[in-house]
């Protein structure tokens, strides 16, 4: 696919101290989805699979594609 949309979204209110949900961001798999890690870390995924405790796809870095996966205890919140 080409690059994700140039506009960020608004962080969600709603981001939680807990692990996000997998039936959470189920909806976002196939999707341009921006993250926000707890670690400080946001950036843009296309969310291909959606497990119980991961997530993976491919993230955009560097003006392409990389094949990424991220546990889902380490995302504050995620928007798609």
């Amino acid at each position: 696919t080409g690059a994700p949309p140039a506009q960020i979204p608004q962080k969600p209110l709603s981001a939680g101290t807990f692990a996000l949900d997998p039936g959470a961001i189920a909806h976002c798999r196939f999707k341009f989805t921006y993250i926000w890690q707890r670690n400080g870390a946001e950036y843009w995924m296309f969310i291909t699979f959606v497990g119980r405790t991961s997530i993976s796809g491919w993230r955009w870095m560097g003006g392409r594609w990389m094949r990424f996966s991220v546990d889902l205890h380490s995302i504050e919140a995620s928007a798609c």
